[in-house]
């Protein structure tokens, strides 16, 4: 359903579009070769593009054996030409480390909360899943640095993440809370700004989506 909302938003040239590349995943009850091989047939058709930019496996829970074929398969769709990237969503460092023994490239981009040393040292780009936190931007710490910049809080979150070296995927089909979240490059925080920003974090215990970092 997604994938055709986008691809009716891209083909229209709205906003969305101006926003975005084109992006699919490949879930857990879909993992292993042939079954992977098909879902990116299912989305290229679905969405009538030539290929897709980014296609991620969403989550480790279907196990070693499967995800490495589903990873398999998206390599082979890349070097086809299907697909123009390859990476991984919810993976913890030993489900990466699994694919650099298995000797295949590593993923382009991991949509995670962790392990953001280990990406930063293994060259995968960082994409921030729930950037603005699913909306719930209420603490007195991000209400204070958005009055002091001016801004919304959403803005300041995802001007967090850049500054970060993150990549923030904020969601938004609001043709304006798109712009908003895209208008992050006028304005920079300062280091204790940050600083303030980081201080929030609460590790796993402040996990504010499903988080698959146990996953055997």
């Amino acid at each position: 359903m997604r994938e055709r909302s986008l691809t009716l938003s891209v083909r229209r040239g709205s906003a969305e579009a101006m926003c975005s590349s084109v992006p699919s995943k490949a879930f857990s009850d879909t993992h292993g070769y042939e079954s992977t091989k098909q879902g990116v047939h299912d989305s290229l058709a679905k969405m009538k593009f030539d290929y897709i930019d980014l296609f991620l496996i969403h989550d480790p829970l279907s196990g070693k054996e499967r995800r490495l074929e589903a990873y398999r398969a998206l390599l082979e769709a890349k070097k086809a030409g299907k697909i123009r990237s390859v990476g991984v969503s919810n993976y913890h460092i030993k489900h990466i480390e699994e694919i650099k023994e298995a000797g295949y490239e590593m993923p382009s981009v991991n949509q995670i909360e962790e392990i953001v040393n280990y990406c930063k040292v293994n060259n995968i780009v960082i994409e921030a899943y729930c950037p603005i936190i699913r909306g719930k931007m209420d603490h007195p710490v991000i209400k204070e640095v958005a009055a002091k910049y001016n801004r919304d809080p959403a803005q300041v979150l995802c001007r967090w993440s850049l500054q970060k070296e993150f990549v923030p995927l904020p969601r938004s089909w609001t043709p304006s809370r798109i712009h908003s979240n895209a208008n992050l490059y006028d304005f920079e925080l300062a280091e204790e700004d940050v600083k303030k920003l980081d201080d929030l974090d609460l590790g796993k215990a402040g996990s504010i989506s499903w988080n698959p970092v146990d996953a055997a």
